[in-house]
């Protein structure tokens, strides 16, 4: 299956353009995780589209598939004790800037999903619903979403009654309740609203 993107203006001819996508800025726990991809243009990838919008079953296999025929690709994060620190919005941007750091071929250019760049050296543009508009991005949603995914079904294992498999640590009506009768874990984000609140009870 190939996607038809839509069109895109892009100030860059060249062959190392690295999408860069992260996941996990709504969660209560865990890590920011973000991943940056430069396709291989003589290697497409079939079936990128919107991390979200896949199955986790497609997700895995395109993630395996991308690792496989990228020119380059890395997945970061910012940890939780991060996110208190910086804040999410900075967090989220210190973890695309790891990833960005960690390709090997090191990228030329940048396509970033949102509406800003995370203060990189290396030129770029920020595309708003990028996941859905260029393959690159798409890609990197990919890997950035598998990579979390796993942190949380490990996580759940250690600590099952919090239903982390099921909820990825998102504020679901499973998880505020599971904080409001257990308490906060070590990999909670104590800068959060639900979770500051239970930290005064516990």
């Amino acid at each position: 299956m190939s996607t038809a993107w839509p069109p895109l203006s892009i100030d860059y001819a060249g062959e190392r353009l690295a999408g860069v996508d992260e996941v996990g800025r709504g969660p209560l726990v865990g890590s920011v995780v973000a991943a940056a991809v430069i396709l291989d243009p003589a290697r497409p990838v079939a079936g990128l589209g919107d991390s979200k919008a896949l199955t986790a079953r497609r997700r895995e296999a395109l993630d395996a598939e991308i690792r496989e025929a990228a020119l380059a690709f890395a997945v970061a994060e910012a940890s939780a004790a991060e996110v208190d620190e910086f804040n999410i919005y900075h967090a989220t941007h210190l973890a695309m800037r790891r990833a960005i750091d960690a390709l090997t071929p090191a990228a030329e250019y940048l396509l970033v999903d949102g509406n800003r760049l995370p203060g990189h050296h290396v030129p770029g543009q920020a595309v708003v619903k990028g996941d859905a508009r260029h393959p690159a991005i798409a890609a990197a949603s990919i890997l950035a979403k598998v990579a979390r995914d796993a942190q949380m079904v490990a996580l759940d294992a250690r600590h099952p009654d919090y239903g982390f498999a099921r909820h990825k640590g998102y504020p679901t009506r499973e998880h505020l309740a599971a904080l409001e009768r257990l308490g906060p874990l070590p990999e909670h984000r104590r800068s959060f609203g639900p979770v500051r609140r239970q930290l005064v009870l516990f």
